[in-house]
């Protein structure tokens, strides 16, 4: 009989009063008998880092590589005792500028020692930070610096004259910039004629006290506001309490306790997803209260893997983009090798495969090929790899699978939102027939499903699906200064998480799309587009795919990423000539891309209108600097529409005239 991962502590409710039904309550079966409880002496985020400093004085915390003559060399690490002297004098430095506990400091710039400094700092007195994305541009700095009433911004080098060109028009609250590093004495001077102090960071911290008493800490104190800019909108300050970012710490130890991958005082962890986002907060966080190491990479995008080959981690985060990357780098190195080395990896892979799915664990499923076949692959992160997270979006099924066969490493997906303080359903390491979904809820929040009607989902069915809703401790205390937000996403006590889900028979989750991305065709079929992205991204000629559709319209088009390769061997094959842009102007190019989505469209199960009529092959990838897509690589749908507009009207002109002829 199969397992079941949930319990139901709930009854489900019928369709009344103008509100849909939703369905049972579910906990985790490891929290049963109740939501898991906070430790008592645990106040704040401080307390993890303090107790690992009295605990680990002497291991290596915070590390980063050494550059000289523009050339990185080896990682540079301070210990948790000399990242505690720093910090107190920072956090000494911060209140004799006049910040009070409940004041509000600024962080901005690339995953770095720095940021972590300034984090604590602002810990050790009961401040709450507020990260910037260091890919947010400077409306949104602007916006976020006046909204959140920052008073201290702590600033990358490269990255203080664009908070410069906006103090002007939040003057009311900033006092100080505080350099990461340097700074030159004409930006000190451009500061001061705006009325704001100017400092590197040595010069800030010396102006702060080595002994004095701290301030206390209450949980439910705002620990930080962490501003998402998410797929619409503008920025949204989501209030995160210290109670909320203890629950999401703890929870990450009782989920690797469960599956005895508990991180302890000799791992690393490599730190490259944004500390902005929850996910690298939470996880940044668990791994300082183990005494564990965290090393940085450049933010350069270039040297990632050499990064993590240098360093080494046991520990490495993910988004699927990521991932994705990494299996098609593989792939393409084995489908460049010898009939006998790809036989050789085939025969491994499905070897290993059926001793997953058997229920042998990780490290039992097949040691002789994971040390002559695929060791090869985990030496690519490092070679000391452990454990692999992925969150922020759905993982393809293809891609868990191979990741999990492959990188001899256990790998655990969750789902979470910057609203659920990070996780929120997590799968169980070794626990194969999780693949595919985001596992159970994690052990300090309940999860219902509500019915969408208008959609077609049905909560009650047998297939339950409906929009995910949750309660418990993890979740954030509203939008800040938004309550008319707040009352839009709380109903009853539940938060909406505008996610659509589909509970699984073993008690877990599948993520099947987003609310907001669900839109219909003008003969009234509604299309689920992550959906049909996530199934065209899997054919191998593409990286990248943005599906577009309106009620006004009865077909689908899209902007696609082509692989560079894939043309360049269609080009061959077909006597074409011409560069890579060229190439992709050419109508039998598209056509041909095309085509080949439409049949790795169909062996996915999807029906005739999710089809693509028409495709334009765009040469650049979807970047941040762009504003096309978020730090974790989300497609933002609004500003893809209009920065593709007149493309997007010209592919269904030419959609329409081919389908009269």
């Amino acid at each position: 009989m199969e397992e079941t991962y949930t319990v139901k502590v709930g009854e489900a409710t019928p369709a009344a009063g103008g509100k849909p039904s939703a369905g049972p309550v579910y906990r985790s079966i490891y929290s049963k008998d109740g939501l898991m409880k906070l430790p008592e002496d645990i106040l704040s985020p401080w307390d993890f880092f303090s107790g690992a400093v009295k605990q680990y004085p002497k291991n290596k915390m915070l590390g980063q590589r050494k550059v000289s003559d523009g050339k990185a060399g080896d990682y540079v690490w301070l210990t948790y005792e000399e990242v505690y002297q720093k910090v107190i004098k920072i956090g000494s430095a911060i209140r004799s500028l006049g910040v009070k506990p409940g004041g509000h400091c600024g962080i901005y710039g690339s995953n770095c020692p720095e940021w972590v400094m300034a984090m604590q700092a602002c810990n050790s007195q009961g401040i709450c930070y507020v990260p910037l994305y260091d890919t947010l541009g400077a409306n949104a700095v602007e916006f976020i610096m006046d909204h959140a009433e920052i008073s201290i911004a702590f600033v990358q080098e490269s990255k203080i004259q664009s908070v410069l060109s906006v103090v002007k028009r939040c003057r009311a609250h900033i006092k100080a910039i505080v350099s990461f590093g340097d700074v030159t004495s004409e930006l000190k001077r451009e500061a001061e004629q705006l009325g704001v102090s100017c400092f590197s960071w040595e010069e800030f911290s010396s102006m702060g006290k080595q002994n004095y008493e701290l301030p206390k800490k209450q949980k439910d104190d705002i620990c930080t506001i962490m501003y998402t800019s998410g797929t619409t909108g503008d920025p949204k300050g989501v209030i995160i309490t210290n109670r909320a970012l203890i629950a999401g710490v703890m929870t990450t130890e009782h989920l690797l306790k469960v599956t005895d991958k508990v991180v302890a005082e000799d791992d690393s962890y490599f730190s490259y997803l944004p500390l902005a986002h929850i996910f690298d907060q939470v996880i940044g966080n668990y791994c300082i209260s183990k005494g564990a190491s965290i090393g940085f990479w450049q933010a350069d995008i270039r040297y990632l893997m050499e990064d993590v080959q240098m360093m080494k981690p046991t520990v490495f985060c993910g988004v699927p983009r990521v991932y994705d990357r990494i299996y098609t780098g593989i792939n393409q190195k084995i489908q460049s090798g010898g009939m006998i080395a790809k036989s050789l990896f085939q025969y491994a892979y499905n070897y290993k495969l059926g001793n997953l799915r058997k229920g042998l664990k990780q490290d039992e499923a097949s040691p002789f090929f994971d040390k002559i076949v695929f060791s090869k692959i985990k030496e690519g992160l490092g070679g000391r790899i452990r454990l692999l997270l992925s969150g922020a979006a759905p993982l393809p099924r293809h891609v868990e699978e191979f990741m999990r066969v492959t990188s001899c490493s256990v790998l655990v997906q969750g789902y979470g939102l910057t609203e659920s303080c990070s996780g929120c359903f997590t799968s169980i390491a070794n626990v194969f027939s999780m693949i595919g979904s985001v596992g159970p809820p994690v052990t300090t929040i309940e999860a219902r499903l509500e019915s969408i009607p208008e959609m077609g989902y049905d909560a009650l069915s047998n297939v339950p699906r409906g929009e995910i809703c949750l309660r418990g401790h993890t979740l954030f205390s509203g939008y800040y200064k938004r309550p008319d937000l707040t009352e839009e996403v709380f109903s009853d006590g539940w938060f909406h998480t505008g996610d659509i889900g589909e509970w699984q028979p073993d008690g877990t989750m599948k993520i099947i799309d987003r609310k907001k991305n669900i839109f219909k065709l003008s003969q009234g079929e509604y299309v689920a587009v992550e959906v049909l992205e996530s199934a065209y991204v899997q054919s191998p000629l593409v990286t990248s795919v943005w599906v577009y559709g309106n009620s006004f319209e009865s077909f689908l088009v899209a902007v696609v990423v082509p692989e560079k390769q894939a043309i360049e061997d269609w080009a061959a094959q077909n006597n074409k000539t011409g560069n890579f842009a060229e190439l992709c102007n050419d109508p039998k190019a598209r056509m041909y891309i095309q085509d080949e989505l439409n049949k790795t469209g169909k062996r996915l199960g999807l029906r005739g209108f999710e089809m693509l009529k028409a495709i334009h092959l765009e040469t650049t990838p979807f970047s941040i600097e762009k504003d096309l897509v978020t730090p974790t690589f989300k497609l933002k749908r609004p500003q893809l529409l209009k920065y593709y507009k007149d493309c997007i009207d010209q592919l269904y002109k030419d959609a329409k005239v081919g389908n009269k002829q």
